[in-house]
Order: C-alpha cells, then sequence, then structure tokens
C-alpha cells in the first residue's frame, strides 16, 4: 500500500477522534463536572458543549432533580430508656454540582450518618408516647438540621419523613391492652349514656302518657259532668212542667226495685229501708178514693146501698208484709201493688171528670 494513503487514514482518524473528544453532549436534568489536567474547569449544562480533547475530562456525572433515600432502621433510645428502631425517608435535590463532588467524598452516607445522629438528639428528649405522636415536630427539626448542614454540599433537603416507629415487642402488648381497655372504657361509656338516655325518654314518654290520660280523664269527667247536669236539670224542669204529684214519684221508686235484682252476677241483694215507706205513701195516695166503683153508679143504686162495694177497692199492702226470701220476686210484687194501684188512680180520675156521674162517696153520704 502507498504509505501516502496509509498517513492520509491515520490523520483522517485522527481528526475524527479529536472532533469526538471535542464535543459533549449533556442530557436535560444532568450535570458534568470537568476536569483539565486533575483540576475542576467547569460543569457542562444540558445540550451541546465542546471541550479540548486529551487536556479535559469529565470527572464525576451528577443527576438534578429530588431524590428519593430510603434509610434502614437504626435502634434510638427513648427519654424513658425505650429502645425503637425508627427508618426514615429523605427527599433532597443537588443544587451544586461542583460542592456535591468536591465538598464531600460521599453525600448519601453523610446525609444517613447526620440523619441518626440528629434523630438520637431529638428522640433522646421526648418518652415513648410523644415520640409516637410527635412525628410531625421530628420531622420539622430533623429537616432545619440537615438543611442547615447540608448546605454546604450542594444540597438542599426538601422533606424528611419517619417512616415507621417499631417500639420493643413487650411494649406492643402493653400498648395493645392499653388500647383495648380504652376501647372497652368508651363502650362502657357510650352504652351507660345510650341506657341512660333510654331512661330518660321513656320516663318523658310515660310522663306524658299520665298527662294526657290524666288530661283526657278530666276532659271525660267534665262533660259526663255537663251531660248529667244538663239530664238532671232537664228531668227537673219537666217534672216542674208537668206538675207530677206524689204518686207518680212513689211509683216510679217502686218501678226501679226490680231491676236490682236484674243482673245474673248478683248473689246479694238489699232491700232499701225506705221501701216500706214508698208502699205506704203509694197506699195513703189511693186510699182516700179507694172506693170509688171502675164504673158511674147510676143515683138510684147510689141513693139505696148502703155498703161500699169491695171489687174497685185498691188493693192495701198487708201490715206485717215482710220481704220474701227470693229479692226478685219481691220487687215484682210490689210492682205489682203499685201498678194496681195507679190503674185505681187512673179509674177514679176518669170517674171525677164525668159531670153527670157523682163520686161514689158524695152518693152515700146522701
Amino acid at each position: 500500500m502507498d504509505p501516502v494513503v496509509v498517513l492520509a487514514l491515520v490523520a483522517v482518524i485522527v481528526v475524527v477522534f479529536l472532533v469526538a473528544s471535542t464535543v459533549r453532549i449533556v442530557p436535560q436534568a444532568r450535570r458534568y463536572n470537568i476536569e483539565r489536567f486533575g483540576r475542576y474547569r467547569r460543569t457542562l449544562q444540558p445540550g451541546l458543549n465542546l471541550v479540548v480533547p486529551v487536556a479535559d475530562r469529565i470527572n464525576t456525572k451528577l443527576d438534578v432533580r429530588e431524590q428519593v433515600y430510603s434509610s434502614d432502621p437504626r435502634p434510638v433510645i427513648t427519654e424513658d430508656n425505650l429502645v425503637v428502631n425508627i427508618d426514615t425517608v429523605l427527599y433532597y435535590q443537588i443544587t451544586d454540582p461542583r460542592a456535591a463532588a468536591y465538598e464531600v467524598a460521599d453525600y448519601l452516607q453523610a446525609i444517613d450518618q447526620l440523619t441518626v445522629t440528629t434523630l438520637r438528639n431529638v428522640i433522646g428528649s421526648m418518652d415513648l408516647e410523644e415520640t409516637l405522636t410527635s412525628r410531625e415536630e421530628i420531622n420539622s427539626r430533623l429537616r432545619a438540621v440537615l438543611d442547615d448542614a447540608t448546605g454546604k454540599w450542594g444540597i438542599r433537603v426538601n422533606r424528611v419523613e419517619i417512616k415507621a416507629i417499631d417500639p420493643p415487642h413487650t411494649i406492643k402488648e402493653a400498648m395493645e391492652k392499653q388500647m383495648r381497655a380504652e376501647r372497652d372504657k368508651r363502650a362502657a361509656i357510650l352504652h351507660a349514656e345510650g341506657e341512660r338516655q333510654a331512661k330518660i325518654l321513656t320516663a318523658e314518654g310515660t310522663k306524658q302518657k299520665d298527662i294526657l290520660e290524666a288530661q283526657g280523664a278530666q276532659q271525660a269527667m267534665i262533660l259526663r259532668a255537663d251531660g248529667e247536669a244538663k239530664a238532671v236539670e232537664l228531668v227537673f224542669q219537666a217534672v216542674h212542667r208537668n206538675n207530677a204529684d206524689p204518686k207518680v214519684l212513689a211509683y216510679k221508686y217502686l218501678e226501679t226495685l226490680p231491676h236490682l235484682a236484674s243482673s245474673d252476677n248478683n248473689t246479694f241483694w238489699v232491700i232499701p229501708g225506705e221501701l216500706t215507706e214508698a208502699v205506704r205513701t203509694v197506699t195513703r195516695a189511693f186510699g182516700d178514693d179507694s172506693a170509688a166503683p171502675h164504673t158511674p153508679a147510676r143515683p138510684e143504686e147510689a141513693g139505696g146501698a148502703g155498703d161500699t162495694p169491695e171489687e174497685g177497692r185498691a188493693p192495701e199492702l198487708a201490715v206485717g208484709w215482710t220481704a220474701a226470701s227470693d229479692a226478685a220476686a219481691a220487687a215484682d210484687e210490689a210492682g205489682k201493688q203499685a201498678a194496681a194501684a195507679v190503674s185505681d188512680a187512673k179509674a177514679e180520675a176518669e170517674a171525677a171528670k164525668s159531670p153527670q156521674t157523682p163520686r161514689r162517696g158524695a152518693a152515700g153520704g146522701g
């Protein structure tokens, strides 16, 4: 082969290599630190960049996006001398690629150790219960300490979160018992309050029921009393308007006596003490005109007769009459005698209304 051709090929290869070494393309959200002869020169930005071949080289390639770092559980002692395992989640972002590459050898390890140290300082001033209930406070204190320490490393800590807090097994059992007791307590309280409310509502309902029933009974008694008063008033007016005599009143008194023994459940019946007096009243009421006949008498018969016929005389009650063993029979007998007396009284009234027929008593006297 011709030496000139060989030299030309070598020259072309060298030129291509030099051009390839001169051009550097940096992706978005990446930063490249360039060293020239071992000394930091500059940081390449995203896009097309030119460097000096052979003299410049890329030392570190960094991602400037927000990163997530999860640490392993670390034992931490609380103020009440209990060991708990805490693991954290760290959100950070590289803001200065040069500082992140040259100010600290391994920024992840440095952040991890700083997080553990800060946790031990913060948790050491809290007891277990406060540690479990103060996550926001712990997170804010961790972030403040880490952000201040990592600022000179070109790293900004955006957020620190406690992922888990694991107390010892015995403490977990005690906490479960305490939680169960608290829930049983709340359940008992709620049950007692429910029963209390139920009793209160029941008592109020019973009270309202009694009040309404009493008001209803009161209204019913008032209406019943008004009705009875009006009925008595109407009866009183009717009696006075019709001018009822003692005969009718005595008869109505005797008429009600049989109804007292009409019920099947009555095993004992008392005859009132006024019965004899009522019968005597009826007898006296009709006794004066008991001799009046049922039919008008002729004048000639009236003048010659000296005896008064006994057929038209009103029946009289025996003086020695006493209540029979059967109360209902006695009442019926009294009613029959009263009815007979009333019949005679009606016949006498009809005879008295006839002007041409004199009374039997007057004829006997002539």
